[in-house]
């Protein structure tokens, strides 16, 4: 058995938070528009918040729009969420002062209920604009209640431990997320080390765009095992209103990453910055 769709009637779409500053917000917090936005990932796990916050500047020197924990960094004794935090949204604002392009740090919010509202009120305090949930592992509830108590900040969403689930994929991370007030979902693309369909990929990020009751548009984020010369394909593929998250391809440059980071946003940007 699958769960294959849903169908709501507006006045139960209304029961839902949604996305709250959605793609149109997105693009305003990064002056980013008329083009495909840009993301990639901190990692690995094990290094210190002080070489993670050295790779969010390096990164927002590349003119990437939004730099994200990697989805397993919580506040593990090797870089502990709140100093991790403030070292990589000070590290953003200073490649910021000196590029004049704004890019957002994206915190990874992970823990129990009483855990993540002391993280997001760290996240609000330092300036913080956007986080990361995974919806999937504090729950659908609790994501809910985060966003409708006024968390005060855009969501990026994460697919972590969501695909054992009997939901079709285009569904849940399509629709379901965006009820429960994901501004931009994360998802296997087709291509990398998964298995979705490009149909499937379609139809998702259809879900997440298209208008939808009183619900803002989302973008999708298309990852998982991208490669920085495939952004062409990309592109075309899913046009403007998309977030390209490449991580792995930009680490293997090694002490080229800030020119293989840039190589990346020209691409996106059709060559011109």
């Amino acid at each position: 058995m699958l769960l294959a769709d849903v169908a709501l009637p507006e006045e139960q779409l209304d029961l839902f938070v949604g996305p709250q500053v959605g793609s149109a917000g997105l693009r305003a917090l990064v002056n980013g528009y008329n083009r495909p936005l840009t993301c990639t990932a901190l990692k690995p796990q094990g290094i210190p918040s002080a070489q993670l916050a050295e790779l969010c500047y390096t990164f927002a020197c590349a003119g990437i729009d939004f730099i994200k924990d990697d989805h397993g960094l919580a506040n593990q004794p090797f870089s502990p969420f709140a100093e991790r935090v403030a070292a990589c949204q000070a590290a953003v604002a200073r490649a910021t002062a000196q590029t004049g392009r704004q890019s957002l740090y994206v915190p990874n919010l992970l823990g129990g209920p009483r855990t993540l509202a002391e993280q997001a009120h760290i996240c609000r305090d330092l300036g913080v604009q956007m986080v990361m949930l995974e919806p999937m592992l504090v729950g659908l509830p609790v994501m809910h209640e985060l966003v409708a108590d006024g968390l005060g900040m855009a969501v990026m969403a994460h697919p972590a431990f969501a695909g054992a689930l009997r939901i079709a994929p285009d569904l849940l991370f399509g629709k379901i997320f965006r009820l429960f007030g994901a501004d931009a979902v994360i998802y296997p693309n087709y291509g990398g080390r998964f298995t979705y369909s490009p149909q499937t990929c379609l139809d998702l990020a259809h879900n997440l765009r298209q208008p939808w009751g009183p619900l803002r548009p989302a973008f999708p984020v298309p990852a998982g095992g991208m490669q920085v010369d495939r952004v062409g394909e990309m592109v075309t593929f899913y046009g403007n209103e998309t977030i390209l998250l490449i991580g792995g391809s930009l680490y293997m440059a090694g002490d080229a990453l800030l020119e293989r980071s840039r190589t990346f946003v020209d691409n996106v940007h059709g060559g011109t910055r």
